[in-house]
């Protein structure tokens, strides 16, 4: 079949099903508001990002997952997936070839235009953009809802509840430590208070020093860093090894966060992908500001006392 005839037919089948509504029909609102309702739930789903994949494995819907972007590579069976390209370029004729009668997108990665696209062929497409870390137990249970597989994923839902709430009783409330977070070098980006990252940031009571910037995921210069002195820098850089970049910041010895040699590293994957692996990467960060409040000779923290 031509793509022309392919996109032609799945507008058709999208205005057919939309004629004949059943009682197995499931609906949610997505991130940006919209009503997302299917007559059925999904039973071929296509992701656009790799966390969106991984939040999909995580609320059992795996096994719906006909086609995912590049870097899709968690969990591992992801890895094997047909690929449409990657997030910022996804590759449409692919998408439409795999007949799927849900997309989940990422607003913040995704293009407008190829989004709008999609739903001309009346492909229904569900936008996720988690900005706080109760957004991700959310996103796991909308996407169940919509897959048919609420138990697992109101499962994991709680089980990520559970293991906040964890951390924000043992590190919410300690003495703020002042962080820059360093998600690239060149141009060097950080991120603001509404990102998701800053939400971690402040459940290990940290304090984020350019969390007041406008964007984002703004550009900050050395003298910026400089001039707000954090006590901690957390890098992330790409893939598992420590970026050498980081260690640019002990040309400046009177700089806060070398005094006692507060240079961090977390694994990318575990901060900037918005999926229950983030309280992963929020442990090691809480537990490296920690660290900050220990060489300044703060009290120690109080475990937690909760089932």
């Amino acid at each position: 079949m031509t793509l022309p005839r392919l996109l032609a037919s799945l507008a058709a089948m999208a205005c057919l099903s939309a004629a004949h509504a059943t009682p197995d029909s499931v609906e949610t609102v997505d991130d940006i508001g919209t009503v997302i309702r299917l007559e059925r739930p999904a039973q071929r789903i296509v992701s656009l990002a790799p966390h969106i994949t991984e939040l999909l494995f995580a609320a059992g819907a795996g096994p719906r997952v006909v086609g995912v972007v590049a870097y899709s590579d968690f969990p591992p069976e992801a890895k094997s997936l047909p690929q449409v390209g990657g997030y910022t370029q996804v590759n449409l004729e692919a998408v439409a070839a795999l007949r799927p009668d849900l997309v989940v997108a990422w607003s913040s990665g995704n293009r407008d235009t190829h989004l709008d696209r999609l739903r001309a062929l009346g492909i229904p497409v569900f936008i996720n953009e988690p900005r706080n870390l109760d957004d991700v137990a959310l996103s796991l249970e909308k996407l169940g809802r919509l897959a048919g597989t609420e138990a697992t994923a109101t499962a994991a839902a709680r089980a990520f509840r559970i293991r906040h709430a964890i951390l924000a009783a043992r590190y919410r409330d300690r003495p703020p430590v002042s962080t820059f977070y360093q998600v690239w070098n060149e141009p060097m980006v950080t991120i603001n208070d509404e990102h998701l990252i800053a939400d971690v940031i402040r459940l290990c009571g940290g304090r984020n020093v350019f969390g007041s910037l406008a964007a984002l995921a703004p550009k900050v210069g050395i003298e910026a860093v400089l001039a707000a002195n954090p006590e901690a820098i957390v890098a992330s850089g790409m893939g598992e090894a420590r970026p050498d970049w980081l260690d640019q910041w002990k040309r400046w010895p009177d700089l806060a966060a070398n005094i006692n040699g507060h240079l961090f590293f977390v694994p990318p994957d575990l901060l900037q992908r918005h999926t229950p692996r983030i309280l992963d990467g929020a442990t090691r960060l809480c537990e490296q500001l920690e660290s900050v409040r220990t060489d300044r000779g703060d009290a120690p923290a109080a475990r937690a006392n909760f089932p």
